[in-house]
């Protein structure tokens, strides 16, 4: 018997030993399961949420007044904690800036006011721009300024090379780079063929008298119809000038734009993509200058199409900026020389010429406000000669382009235009000639 319970005493420490390691094992085995269950699930998944606490109201009866520990300087149980007002800095800290709510400031209108401004990417494009500004639209640059560059005296001696050379400096030769990027060469081709432009300043002494101006701030305000717009922020690069570009339509021209209709684009609201603000000055008009500033006459802008990359234009939004802003520039003088009331036709109209510009593709643009009485669609109208999409060049390679064992590209410079070149020295003779 003793025998039998000697052998029986293990068994049973074997059994009860099995019996732990299952259970061990099943807890070990489930805690696994739950570390890989956990393990690929991110914290915001097994976190708690905290709710956020409302804040608590404080109600205020009449008649009883709070007891605060606000007279004793130190908190005191029992007692409530006062309510202090908002503490204001005698000076004035930027890092401690807050603004007011836009119905408290002093230049809050119930009105909205529109506003287009460099990066605006209007969706209508061209038509959009036409009808904000009430314009009608010429294909083509006028004969009378092509005629200007084909004269041989308003040419530039070796003409056609020196282009050629400034161009492939510009894509070329003006960084280290392999390759420079399109707002580098873009920027240092439009300052080349400025440059050049200017070396006929022995010949026409009126070119003495412009100067180019970049970052300065425009301010213009119409109403169409019983909507308010503007115009503000800085544009391209500017010459300016002091004497003013001279008309480019006779009055029998600007009569016929009376039976124009402008084009509409419903139901597309023509306030489409434009800022829609309510605190603004309801008549600022600023040209960007002094008013004893000698170059007070806008002669053109100059708009590179690749200046902000967190702001990409397409074509057609990209000339309607130009339309936009060689208004803008128009009409702020317009108002420098007649006054802002009453809307008037203009006894002289204010000409701008605009020129755009990706290294490449040019648009070119002549703008003349005839008008300041932009409200209805009736009436005489603004004109817009525009040439756009015109070519300098075809390919300026590095390397050449070939395809099956063939060259299809050269390297170098290929294809030019001369004629490109002449429509930009036209454009730049405009009132010098």
């Amino acid at each position: 018997m003793a025998q039998c319970l000697k052998t029986a005493v293990p068994l049973l420490s074997q059994i009860v030993f099995l019996k732990d390691f299952k259970r061990l094992s099943a807890h070990v085995g489930a805690s696994l399961l739950q570390v890989r269950r956990n393990f690929g699930s991110s914290r915001c998944l097994t976190a708690k949420v905290t709710t956020a606490r409302k804040p608590r109201e404080r109600v205020q009866i009449t008649g009883l007044e709070v007891v605060t520990y606000g007279k004793r300087m130190h908190l005191v149980p029992g007692l409530a904690k006062p309510v202090n007002p908002q503490w204001e800095r005698d000076y004035k800290d930027h890092r401690q800036y807050r603004a007011s709510l836009g119905s408290e400031m002093p230049l809050h209108n119930e009105n909205p006011c529109y506003v287009y401004n460099q990066r605006t990417n209007a969706l209508e494009g061209v038509r959009q721009a036409l009808w904000l500004t009430k314009t009608k639209l010429i294909s083509g640059l006028p004969s009378q300024l092509l005629s200007l560059a084909e004269r041989t005296a308003n040419q530039i001696p070796d003409q056609d090379e020196r282009v050629k050379n400034m161009i492939i400096h510009a894509r070329f030769w003006v960084t280290t780079d392999e390759r420079p990027g399109k707002e580098k060469y873009s920027n240092t081709l439009l300052l080349n063929l400025l440059h050049l432009c200017a070396t006929l300043q022995s010949s026409h002494p009126a070119i003495g008298r412009r100067i180019l101006t970049e970052k300065y701030s425009l301010a213009a305000t119409w109403k169409r119809g019983e909507d308010l717009f503007q115009i503000r922020g800085e544009n391209g690069l500017l010459l300016n000038c002091m004497d003013p570009l001279p008309e480019v339509s006779v009055n029998q021209e600007v009569n016929n734009t009376v039976d124009h209709v402008l084009e509409t684009f419903y139901p597309v609201s023509p306030t489409i993509d434009l800022q829609k603000v309510h605190v603004y000055k309801e008549m600022v008009n600023c040209s960007g200058f002094r008013d004893d500033y000698p170059y007070h006459h806008a002669h053109t802008l100059y708009f590179l199409e690749e200046g902000d990359d967190s702001c990409k234009l397409r074509p057609e939004q990209f000339r309607a900026k130009m339309v936009m802003f060689a208004f803008g520039n128009a009409l702020a003088r317009a108002y420098k020389l007649y006054g802002t009331q009453p809307q008037r036709i203009l006894d002289h109209p204010v000409t701008v010429q605009a020129v755009g510009t990706n290294g490449r593709i040019f648009q070119f643009m002549v703008f003349q406000l005839n008008t300041t009485d932009l409200s209805g669609d009736d009436g005489i109208k603004n004109q817009v000669w525009m040439d756009e999409d015109i070519e300098l060049y075809d390919f300026a390679k590095v390397r050449p382009l070939i395809k099956k064992k063939q060259v299809k590209v050269p390297a170098g410079l290929s294809g030019y235009k001369p004629e490109t070149f002449s429509k930009f020295l036209a454009l730049y003779l405009h009132g010098a000639v």
